[in-house]
Protein backbone atom coordinates (compact mmCIF):
# COMPACT_ATOMS: atom_id res chain seq x y z
CA UNK A 1 0.00 0.00 0.00
CA UNK A 2 1.29 3.62 -0.62
CA UNK A 3 2.33 5.24 2.25
CA UNK A 4 1.24 8.73 0.88
CA UNK A 5 -2.18 8.91 -0.30
CA UNK A 6 -1.43 11.76 -2.68
CA UNK A 7 1.10 9.65 -5.06
CA UNK A 8 0.16 8.25 -7.90
CA UNK A 9 0.62 4.19 -8.67
CA UNK A 10 2.74 3.25 -10.94
CA UNK A 11 4.62 6.72 -11.43
CA UNK A 12 7.91 7.03 -13.62
CA UNK A 13 11.33 7.34 -11.82
CA UNK A 14 11.38 10.93 -13.27
CA UNK A 15 7.98 11.82 -11.31
CA UNK A 16 9.41 10.74 -8.31
CA UNK A 17 12.65 13.36 -8.48
CA UNK A 18 10.85 15.99 -9.44
CA UNK A 19 8.18 15.29 -6.58
CA UNK A 20 12.15 15.48 -4.15
CA UNK A 21 12.94 18.52 -6.08
CA UNK A 22 9.88 20.48 -5.64
CA UNK A 23 9.59 18.84 -1.36
CA UNK A 24 12.94 20.13 -0.69
CA UNK A 25 12.50 23.63 -2.30
CA UNK A 26 9.31 24.06 -0.52
CA UNK A 27 10.96 22.72 2.79
CA UNK A 28 14.05 24.80 2.00
CA UNK A 29 11.59 27.79 1.88
CA UNK A 30 9.58 26.76 4.89
CA UNK A 31 13.22 26.90 7.09
CA UNK A 32 14.56 30.27 5.49
CA UNK A 33 11.29 32.12 6.08
CA UNK A 34 10.25 30.45 9.22
CA UNK A 35 6.96 29.87 7.82
CA UNK A 36 5.53 27.09 9.48
CA UNK A 37 6.84 26.24 13.65
CA UNK A 38 5.77 23.27 15.94
CA UNK A 39 2.41 22.89 16.65
CA UNK A 40 1.40 25.75 13.88
CA UNK A 41 -2.33 25.28 12.88
CA UNK A 42 -1.93 25.98 8.97
CA UNK A 43 -5.15 26.46 7.04
CA UNK A 44 -4.32 26.06 2.93
CA UNK A 45 -6.32 27.89 0.52
CA UNK A 46 -7.44 25.04 -1.87
CA UNK A 47 -8.74 27.51 -4.51
CA UNK A 48 -9.30 23.45 -7.25
CA UNK A 49 -6.17 24.55 -9.63
CA UNK A 50 -2.93 23.05 -9.96
CA UNK A 51 -1.19 25.75 -7.70
CA UNK A 52 -3.45 25.12 -4.37
CA UNK A 53 -3.52 21.15 -5.12
CA UNK A 54 0.49 21.16 -5.62
CA UNK A 55 0.94 23.09 -2.21
CA UNK A 56 -1.14 20.59 -0.32
CA UNK A 57 0.08 17.66 -1.34
CA UNK A 58 3.32 19.31 -0.86
CA UNK A 59 2.63 20.04 2.51
CA UNK A 60 1.60 16.81 3.85
CA UNK A 61 4.69 15.03 2.57
CA UNK A 62 6.95 18.10 4.28
CA UNK A 63 4.45 16.85 7.66
CA UNK A 64 5.54 13.38 7.78
CA UNK A 65 9.16 14.19 7.14
CA UNK A 66 9.43 17.25 9.71
CA UNK A 67 11.08 17.17 12.93
CA UNK A 68 8.05 19.57 14.10
CA UNK A 69 4.31 18.65 14.36
CA UNK A 70 1.93 20.92 12.82
CA UNK A 71 -1.74 20.52 11.46
CA UNK A 72 -3.22 21.01 8.02
CA UNK A 73 -6.28 22.21 7.07
CA UNK A 74 -7.80 23.11 3.91
CA UNK A 75 -10.38 25.80 3.21
CA UNK A 76 -12.26 26.19 -0.14
CA UNK A 77 -14.03 29.27 -0.59
CA UNK A 78 -17.42 28.27 -2.77
CA UNK A 79 -18.07 31.65 -4.87
CA UNK A 80 -21.25 30.58 -5.69
CA UNK A 81 -20.06 31.14 -9.47
CA UNK A 82 -21.99 29.11 -12.26
CA UNK A 83 -20.85 25.51 -13.26
CA UNK A 84 -18.90 25.24 -9.92
CA UNK A 85 -19.31 21.39 -9.17
CA UNK A 86 -19.72 21.60 -5.18
CA UNK A 87 -19.10 17.74 -5.06
CA UNK A 88 -15.49 17.93 -6.07
CA UNK A 89 -13.46 19.34 -3.81
CA UNK A 90 -15.36 17.58 -1.16
CA UNK A 91 -14.92 13.74 -2.51
CA UNK A 92 -11.33 14.24 -3.21
CA UNK A 93 -10.16 15.84 0.23
CA UNK A 94 -12.72 12.92 2.05
CA UNK A 95 -10.74 10.48 -0.79
CA UNK A 96 -7.28 11.71 0.48
CA UNK A 97 -8.07 11.89 4.60
CA UNK A 98 -7.65 15.71 4.82
CA UNK A 99 -9.52 17.99 7.30
CA UNK A 100 -11.55 21.01 5.52
CA UNK A 101 -13.64 23.31 5.68
CA UNK A 102 -16.40 24.69 2.86
CA UNK A 103 -17.34 28.56 2.90
CA UNK A 104 -20.05 29.58 0.85
CA UNK A 105 -20.27 32.84 0.06
CA UNK A 106 -22.00 34.65 -3.24
CA UNK A 107 -19.37 37.06 -4.15
CA UNK A 108 -19.59 36.18 -7.71
CA UNK A 109 -23.10 37.56 -7.60
CA UNK A 110 -21.58 41.26 -5.97
CA UNK A 111 -18.39 41.26 -8.39
CA UNK A 112 -20.68 41.01 -11.23
CA UNK A 113 -22.98 43.85 -10.13
CA UNK A 114 -20.01 46.12 -9.06
CA UNK A 115 -17.87 46.17 -12.07
CA UNK A 116 -18.84 46.54 -15.62
CA UNK A 117 -18.97 44.02 -18.57
CA UNK A 118 -15.52 44.16 -19.73
CA UNK A 119 -13.79 45.41 -17.41
CA UNK A 120 -11.38 43.47 -15.10
CA UNK A 121 -12.68 41.64 -11.36
CA UNK A 122 -9.44 41.13 -9.88
CA UNK A 123 -9.19 43.91 -7.27
CA UNK A 124 -12.91 43.40 -6.08
CA UNK A 125 -12.46 39.73 -6.21
CA UNK A 126 -9.14 39.74 -4.25
CA UNK A 127 -10.67 42.06 -1.79
CA UNK A 128 -13.54 40.13 -0.73
CA UNK A 129 -11.91 36.81 -0.50
CA UNK A 130 -9.25 38.38 1.71
CA UNK A 131 -11.78 39.27 4.40
CA UNK A 132 -13.28 35.83 3.75
CA UNK A 133 -10.00 34.05 4.48
CA UNK A 134 -8.69 35.90 7.18
CA UNK A 135 -11.68 35.98 8.95
CA UNK A 136 -12.35 31.71 8.28
CA UNK A 137 -8.33 31.50 9.90
CA UNK A 138 -9.51 33.40 12.81
CA UNK A 139 -12.30 31.47 13.57
CA UNK A 140 -11.08 27.54 12.89
CA UNK A 141 -8.37 28.75 15.32
CA UNK A 142 -5.53 28.66 12.12
CA UNK A 143 -2.31 30.90 12.76
CA UNK A 144 -0.62 30.47 9.41
CA UNK A 145 -2.69 30.59 6.36
CA UNK A 146 -1.17 29.23 3.26
CA UNK A 147 -1.50 30.51 -0.37
CA UNK A 148 -0.26 28.38 -3.26
CA UNK A 149 1.51 31.21 -5.17
CA UNK A 150 4.79 30.50 -6.97
CA UNK A 151 8.12 32.08 -8.08
CA UNK A 152 6.24 33.45 -11.27
CA UNK A 153 3.73 34.99 -9.64
CA UNK A 154 5.78 37.02 -7.31
CA UNK A 155 8.15 37.89 -10.26
CA UNK A 156 4.80 38.87 -12.34
CA UNK A 157 4.07 40.71 -9.54
CA UNK A 158 7.18 42.62 -9.45
CA UNK A 159 6.67 43.93 -12.61
CA UNK A 160 2.78 44.78 -12.36
CA UNK A 161 3.71 46.71 -9.27
CA UNK A 162 6.66 48.90 -10.89
CA UNK A 163 4.38 48.70 -14.67
CA UNK A 164 1.61 50.33 -12.76
CA UNK A 165 2.43 51.16 -9.40
CA UNK A 166 5.60 52.48 -9.47
CA UNK A 167 6.95 50.50 -6.71
CA UNK A 168 9.15 48.37 -6.22
CA UNK A 169 7.78 45.46 -4.31
CA UNK A 170 5.98 41.99 -4.68
CA UNK A 171 4.57 39.08 -3.17
CA UNK A 172 6.48 38.13 0.26
CA UNK A 173 6.85 34.62 1.04
CA UNK A 174 5.63 35.66 4.21
CA UNK A 175 3.12 38.67 5.35
CA UNK A 176 1.82 39.82 8.43
CA UNK A 177 -1.41 41.55 7.65
CA UNK A 178 -2.68 44.82 7.97
CA UNK A 179 -4.54 44.07 11.10
CA UNK A 180 -1.39 42.05 12.71
CA UNK A 181 -3.93 38.96 13.04
CA UNK A 182 -2.81 36.75 10.63
CA UNK A 183 0.34 35.52 8.70
CA UNK A 184 0.44 34.79 5.35
CA UNK A 185 3.15 31.91 3.66
CA UNK A 186 3.92 31.23 0.26
CA UNK A 187 5.89 27.65 0.77
CA UNK A 188 5.73 27.37 -3.12
CA UNK A 189 7.62 30.73 -3.48
CA UNK A 190 10.58 28.95 -4.39
CA UNK A 191 9.24 26.63 -7.39
CA UNK A 192 8.64 27.77 -11.23
CA UNK A 193 5.45 27.60 -12.48
CA UNK A 194 6.59 25.17 -14.97
CA UNK A 195 7.63 22.08 -12.46
CA UNK A 196 3.98 22.49 -10.91
CA UNK A 197 2.40 22.47 -13.89
CA UNK A 198 4.60 18.97 -15.17
CA UNK A 199 3.99 17.38 -12.02
CA UNK A 200 0.46 18.09 -11.52
CA UNK A 201 -0.33 16.36 -14.98
CA UNK A 202 0.72 13.13 -13.59
CA UNK A 203 -1.04 13.75 -10.20
CA UNK A 204 -3.95 14.39 -12.26
CA UNK A 205 -6.08 16.55 -9.79
CA UNK A 206 -9.75 17.29 -10.67
CA UNK A 207 -9.18 21.11 -11.60
CA UNK A 208 -11.93 23.34 -11.00
CA UNK A 209 -12.89 25.64 -13.30
CA UNK A 210 -13.27 29.27 -12.67
CA UNK A 211 -14.22 32.70 -15.10
CA UNK A 212 -13.58 34.84 -12.45
CA UNK A 213 -9.56 35.40 -12.13
CA UNK A 214 -7.51 34.32 -14.27
CA UNK A 215 -9.25 33.39 -17.12
CA UNK A 216 -10.16 37.17 -18.16
CA UNK A 217 -8.24 37.92 -21.70
CA UNK A 218 -7.59 41.35 -20.82
CA UNK A 219 -5.75 40.84 -17.71
CA UNK A 220 -2.46 43.07 -17.46
CA UNK A 221 -0.26 40.61 -15.69
CA UNK A 222 -1.39 38.46 -18.38
CA UNK A 223 0.67 40.59 -20.68
CA UNK A 224 3.85 40.61 -17.87
CA UNK A 225 3.44 36.42 -18.05
CA UNK A 226 4.04 36.63 -21.65
CA UNK A 227 6.58 38.86 -21.55
CA UNK A 228 8.37 37.22 -19.05
CA UNK A 229 7.79 33.65 -20.81
CA UNK A 230 9.20 35.57 -23.87
CA UNK A 231 12.35 36.68 -22.18
CA UNK A 232 12.91 32.89 -20.43
CA UNK A 233 12.53 31.55 -24.13
CA UNK A 234 15.35 34.16 -25.36
CA UNK A 235 17.59 33.75 -22.21
CA UNK A 236 17.09 30.30 -20.07
CA UNK A 237 17.36 31.32 -16.20
CA UNK A 238 16.42 35.19 -16.37
CA UNK A 239 13.30 34.68 -14.18
CA UNK A 240 15.15 33.14 -11.86
CA UNK A 241 17.92 35.85 -11.86
CA UNK A 242 15.22 38.18 -11.13
CA UNK A 243 14.03 36.12 -8.30
CA UNK A 244 17.35 35.89 -6.55
CA UNK A 245 17.52 39.94 -7.01
CA UNK A 246 14.30 40.56 -5.14
CA UNK A 247 16.70 38.49 -2.27
CA UNK A 248 19.79 40.51 -3.16
CA UNK A 249 18.64 44.72 -2.30
CA UNK A 250 20.73 47.26 -2.49
CA UNK A 251 19.20 50.48 -0.85
CA UNK A 252 22.05 52.35 -1.22
CA UNK A 253 22.01 51.93 -5.14
CA UNK A 254 18.76 52.59 -5.61
CA UNK A 255 16.78 56.16 -5.39
CA UNK A 256 14.35 56.16 -2.11
CA UNK A 257 15.10 58.74 0.44
CA UNK A 258 12.70 56.85 3.12
CA UNK A 259 15.06 53.63 2.59
CA UNK A 260 18.35 55.08 2.27
CA UNK A 261 20.00 58.12 4.19
CA UNK A 262 20.95 59.53 1.16
CA UNK A 263 20.95 63.60 2.72
CA UNK A 264 23.63 62.43 5.51
CA UNK A 265 25.83 60.62 3.50
CA UNK A 266 29.44 62.06 4.03
CA UNK A 267 32.35 61.65 2.38
CA UNK A 268 34.67 59.39 3.55
CA UNK A 269 37.71 60.81 5.83
CA UNK A 270 40.85 60.05 3.25
CA UNK A 271 42.84 57.34 4.86
CA UNK A 272 46.47 58.96 3.38
CA UNK A 273 47.39 62.65 3.42
CA UNK A 274 49.88 63.01 0.30
CA UNK A 275 50.88 66.38 1.22
CA UNK A 276 53.04 64.87 4.18
CA UNK A 277 54.59 62.63 1.83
Amino acid sequence: MNKDPFLPTNVSGNFIKLRNKLISATGKAIADFNMIEDKDVVMVCLSGGKDSYTLLSLLFALKKRAPIDFSIIAMNLDQKQPGFPENVLPDYLNTHGVDYKIISEDTYSIVKEKIPEGKTTCSLCSRLRRGIIYRVAREIGANKIALGHHKNDIVETFFMNMFFGSKLKSMPPKLLSDDQTNVVIRPLAYIEEKDIITFSNTMNYPIMPCNLCGSQENLQRNKVKSMLNSWEKEQPGRLNNIFQSLMNVEPSHLADTNLYDFKNLKKLKKVFDISNH
